[in-house]
């Protein structure tokens, strides 16, 4: 029987299991101005803690997205990058077709690419996808199956 362990015994190195959850996502970008103006026409704001010229961060619920430079992201994640798409999609979930809709206006308004309009699902739900200024797919759905929380929080089911 494993014994359950704490946030402080985790830090003193006394667990060497992975909790089931996300912290950051960074985003590989070309050019930061370029992606901050971009997300910044979706209604981002980069966090104060960003460091002007060479990172910038956001506060999106319980997870942090980072956007970097993707030359120094390949070097220090250990990967080689060959400029295509990197086996993953993000996803933003929100509570109305509407919104949906209405992202992937902004998105395309903003220089973004329609890659899937929104259309319903096989799964019941709702959803587009556009490609960012730096071709990261992003997901914007409606899932009938998971709740959306006040402070941005998807649960499953």
């Amino acid at each position: 029987m494993r014994r359950s362990v704490g946030s402080n015994d985790r830090m003193r190195g006394e667990d060497s299991t992975m909790e089931q959850r996300l912290s950051l996502v960074t985003l590989g970008i070309r050019d930061l101005e370029r992606a901050i103006a971009f997300y910044r026409a979706l209604g981002w704001e980069p966090h104060p803690s960003s460091v002007a010229g060479e990172v910038a961060f956001y506060q999106t619920g319980g997870i942090v997205v980072a956007l970097w430079s993707r030359d120094a992201l390949s070097a220090d994640s250990g990967v080689s990058d060959g400029g295509g798409w990197g086996g993953i999609t993000l996803a933003h979930n929100v509570a109305t077709t509407a919104e949906v809709d209405g992202i992937l206006v902004a998105a395309a308004a903003a220089g973004g690419r329609i890659a899937r309009r929104a259309a319903p699902t096989e799964w019941g739900g709702y959803s587009g996808v556009f490609v960012d200024l730096d071709g990261h797919p992003w997901e914007i759905a409606v899932n009938p199956g998971w709740s959306l929380e006040a402070d941005g929080t998807t649960r499953l089911g």
